[in-house]
């Protein structure tokens, strides 16, 4: 097991001198100012608990509005709680264009669906087919739209507050449109906010003066009813982030609800993984006897299925659609010692060649409908801001881990966080499988090192010729591997430090995603060998992680089958692919989701009227 040590623990030493510094600066203050009296009272229980049940219940509103007109004294209301709201420098940047006309609704409603069908043709197919049968707007649904907009020029050059932040003005008519929206729902009005359009296209449109900027269009009307949770929850398009994970003590990443130690997020992580439940295993296993086959007919897909069941606690399980392959990117010191022909700069190219579209990972994943996610977690060089790169950078690249160890340990538990982290992200998101994927230029000898070191395999039979080297730096390679394991002497038992000695970022990241997404109880497809090599180091921080992690694939190197040998996972592809990026598990996702998908649409000998033998 891991040590129970915190990852953050390089903020520990600094807890009592911030704690100290807190202390000294509130006195400080406290010398300046006294007070005096009692504070300025705050609401009753009962108004208090009104103006909460009201941000409670605030809904965006796609379904169910009715053509009742609204009230000229009520829409006055509303307008006046949006008039009221806070601005930056008491600008007011906002104004509201209040829309009854059909005829300009229907104008709005087209360019709406132009926008619609741009969006939907960017999709990756799992995501798409979701996308469809979302309703996104209620522009001819509703009696009235507002459009709010925002003044960046309303009170002129020296606007206070703008000097260094110029955005004030859009954020500050966003409040309005906050206020606008509470108003209404204590009003018994849904609001539905439609962001599929061009925004220049509308402003010229409505007629709108150029310099200003649309910030929102909003649907408002009464309806049936307001649905407990957000339509896009119910829909599984995304589900709701719990507040402990955005709320941080004085730094980023220092993460305490009020009232609470700031706590450690890989032990918090490791913490709520959990085995199958095995009321649902039992389910599944008692519903693939019952289904129209032969029992066992459907080989390794029924323990998949079962595995599903268990890791979702329900029968049948949730079909694992759609995904994402999570593309971790780092490079390694140890390119120095000559264990690749391929030169460094190639993690970068690649990385670019991910975005723009063009790798085998791509490919793919447009084949089986995943998304791609890009994360650099530890490329040498500086990447530019891309549309779909995560910048999640712990450092530059590895150290050389034949001259000492490749990471700190500090450095390694960030690389865990950052796995973790997209795993929530992934998850909340609305996806319900993650597929690992890495790029790195040398990451096979880190992971022939990881390996050797957890299977007990001596590197010669775990190290393998990754981008096909010859004879001559395949051997090269081994002994690179050799020495690098005798300089550290990694204990398996302390899994954090095997990584900081030989590991490389990408593998760090890759087991902060397998437990990320064990601790989610979401199904994580494994990649090659850099994937299995993640595993090994994640199953011996938590020995349960196993219950969520698929083998997507056999890789052609010698190190994957040790590492699958000894996690006893067998791999559902074998094609003696050697690449990474992920692309063994895209290939196994259909099959994965096969699984599930005969779980829910297969009849069951009773249902379909077959006679048993």
């Amino acid at each position: 097991m891991a040590d129970p040590e915190p990852v953050v623990a390089q903020h520990a030493d600094d807890l009592d001198t911030q704690v100290a510094d807190q202390e000294e600066s509130t006195a400080a203050v406290e010398d300046v100012r006294e007070s005096t009296g009692p504070a300025a009272p705050g609401y009753d229980e009962a108004e208090r608990e009104a103006v909460l049940r009201v941000m409670r219940e605030r809904r965006d509103i796609r379904n169910g509005f009715r053509s009742d007109p609204i009230p000229h004294e009520v829409l006055l209301r509303v307008l006046e709680a949006a008039h009221t709201a806070p601005s930056v420098g008491h600008s007011q940047p906002w104004d509201f264009v209040v829309i009854r006309s059909a005829d300009t609704r229907r104008s709005m409603h087209e360019l709406a669906m132009r926008q619609r069908d741009a969006y939907a043709k960017s999709l990756p197919k799992g995501r798409a087919k979701q996308f469809k049968e979302l309703k996104i707007e209620a522009i001819l649904d509703t009696p009235v739209n507002i459009v709010v907009t925002a003044d960046p020029t309303r009170g002129g050059r020296h606007t206070l507050g703008r000097h260094t932040q110029p955005q004030m003005a859009p954020y500050s008519s966003a409040l309005a449109v906050e206020n606008l929206w509470l108003a209404a729902r204590a009003e018994g009005l849904g609001v539905g906010w439609v962001s599929f359009f061009d925004e220049r296209e509308m402003v010229r449109e409505l007629g709108l003066p150029e310099h200003l900027e649309v910030v929102a269009y909003l649907c408002v009307g009464y309806v049936d009813e307001f649905p407990d949770e957000p339509e896009l929850m119910q829909a599984g398009w995304s589900k709701r982030r719990p507040l402990s994970w955005v709320v941080h003590e004085e730094t980023y990443g220092r993460r305490a609800l009020p009232g609470e130690e700031p706590h450690d997020l890989l032990a918090e992580t490791v913490s709520n993984i959990r085995p199958l439940d095995a009321k649902a295993l039992g389910e599944a296993w008692e519903r693939q006897k019952r289904m129209t086959k032969p029992a066992g007919a459907l080989g390794m897909l029924e323990i998949i299925s079962a595995q599903l069941s268990g890791l979702s606690r329900q029968c049948p399980p949730p079909i694992p659609e759609p995904a994402a392959v999570a593309i971790f990117a780092g490079d390694h010191g140890v390119h120095a010692q000559g264990v690749t022909p391929w030169p460094q700069e190639v993690t970068a190219q690649m990385v670019a060649n991910f975005l723009g579209g063009g790798a085998v990972c791509n490919a793919f994943a447009n084949q089986v409908g995943a998304e791609v996610c890009v994360i650099d977690v530890g490329v040498a060089s500086d990447l530019p801001a891309t549309p779909g790169l995560l910048p999640r950078k712990v450092r530059a690249g590895t150290a050389d881990m034949t001259t000492g160890p490749a990471l700190t340990r500090e450095e390694v538990k960030a690389a865990i966080e950052v796995g973790i982290e997209t795993a929530r992200d992934l998850v909340s998101a609305g996806n319900k499988a993650l597929l690992t994927g890495e790029m790195g230029i040398a990451n096979t000898t880190a992971s022939a090192a990881l390996i050797s070191v957890y299977t007990g395999a001596d590197p010669a039979e775990v190290t393998g010729r990754g981008t096909g080297i010859n004879d001559e730096t395949l051997a090269r390679k081994t002994e690179v591997v050799r020495r690098a394991l005798e300089l550290h002497q990694p204990d398996p038992a302390d899994p954090i430090g095997v990584l900081a000695a030989i590991g490389g970022l990408e593998h760090a990241a890759m087991v902060g995603l397998l437990l990320g997404g064990a601790s989610l109880r979401t199904p994580v497809i494994l990649d090659g060998v850099s994937a299995g090599a993640a595993a090994l180091v994640a199953r011996a921080i938590a020995p349960e992680v196993l219950a969520a992690c698929i083998a997507g694939h056999r890789s052609a190197e010698p190190g994957h089958v040790a590492a699958l040998n000894k996690l006893g996972l067998r791999p559902l592809v074998d094609l003696d692919l050697r690449l990474g990026e992920g692309t063994g598990a895209l290939l196994a996702l259909p099959v994965v989701q096969s699984a599930a998908r005969a779980m829910h649409e297969v009849a069951t000998f009773d249902s379909a009227g077959v006679t048993e033998k």
